[in-house]
């Protein structure tokens, strides 16, 4: 494999930066990246001129945290840099990819994924994300502050800050949540799902206020929308270059209020706190196969920022 110095692959990182912001402004500029399990990954363009390269994570999340309810217990994750536009130099990349992750043996095994996190409006490197075996399977959707949310109304529905005596119906409408999208393969509940739920839901109720809000018709939970404030949604704020940044962690409402409204009006009472706050973009994942979340959110104000691409186990990747 060819190598290159650190300068040229500092060159394309910087230009990488800008050619990604240019695709969409809320995509972060110029950045590092984390060190990989080796050596950067390269593929040279014209007249041996770096065109990208890539680094790749080995992530083990262990079984006491609820990050192994959304997703495999085993990740190896790629974060790919490019100068430009260019199938060939991503379909170089994967095939390098594919033969490191052929000669980990832990690769094989059944609860792990080779995981790319791909911009939304790169449409170039998808062709060779499909032909190496990638699925699309979650999106990363932003809502920058003020982005239009459609009226929300629901006749006999209450909506409330909710506070610590709610952490029982907080829990079990976020358990919902979760088990739910398992069917579209985005979380994995797993033996120990509930207590770590139980436990983020008890501790976020502490705060005042809670950002948290609950629907109720005659006193009765009809759903709900949970917010991690912008010091916990520090783990996803370097996928935005816009800050300070919220993340919308769990939507949900009861079968029996579905096609009401209290959707969009939980929806909307969040947005106008969060707006209030001077958060200056929200963000959510939801499900790509999901054909209900996509439309809803989209009426929310949401839109793609990134696509989480995924081949389960790891060693399928093609």
């Amino acid at each position: 494999m060819p190598r290159q110095s650190p300068d040229a692959l500092a060159e394309v990182s910087r230009v990488a930066g800008g050619y990604y912001a240019g695709l969409d402004r809320l995509l972060p500029g110029p950045g590092g990246l984390p060190d990989g399990c080796s050596g950067p990954l390269v593929a040279d363009g014209p007249a041996g001129r770096l065109a990208g390269f890539a680094v790749c994570t080995h992530q083990v999340i262990p079984a006491g945290s609820l990050d192994q309810s959304f997703g495999a217990a085993a990740r190896f994750v790629l974060a790919i840099r490019l100068r430009g536009p260019g199938t060939p130099a991503v379909d170089l990349l994967l095939t390098r990819w594919r033969e490191h992750l052929l000669g980990l043996p832990g690769a094989a095994a059944a609860d792990t994924a080779a995981v790319i996190d791909w911009p939304s409006r790169e449409a170039s490197g998808v062709q060779a994300l499909l032909w190496h075996g990638m699925q699309p399977v979650g999106v990363l959707a932003a809502r920058p502050r003020g982005r239009g949310t459609a009226a929300g109304a629901a006749t006999g529905i209450v909506i409330r800050d909710a506070g610590p005596g709610d952490a029982g119906a907080v829990t079990a409408m976020t358990m919902r949540v979760i088990e739910h999208d398992a069917q579209f393969g985005v979380t994995v509940p797993r033996p120990a799902t509930g207590d770590l739920v139980r436990g983020q839901v008890q501790a976020a109720l502490q705060r005042h206020p809670s950002w948290i809000w609950l629907a109720e018709r005659d006193r009765r939970p009809s759903g709900l929308v949970s917010v991690q404030p912008p010091r916990e949604a520090a783990w996803i704020a370097g996928t935005t270059g816009a800050a300070p940044v919220a993340y919308l962690s769990a939507g949900y409402v009861v079968p029996a209020e579905r096609g009401a409204g209290v959707a969009a009006a939980l929806v909307r009472r969040a947005h106008d706190f969060l707006d209030a706050q001077g958060i200056a973009v929200t963000l959510l994942h939801y499900a790509l196969v999901n054909p209900r979340s996509g439309p809803f959110w989209a009426r929310m104000g949401y839109r793609w920022l990134w696509v989480n691409w995924q081949a389960r186990p790891a060693a399928a990747l093609r």
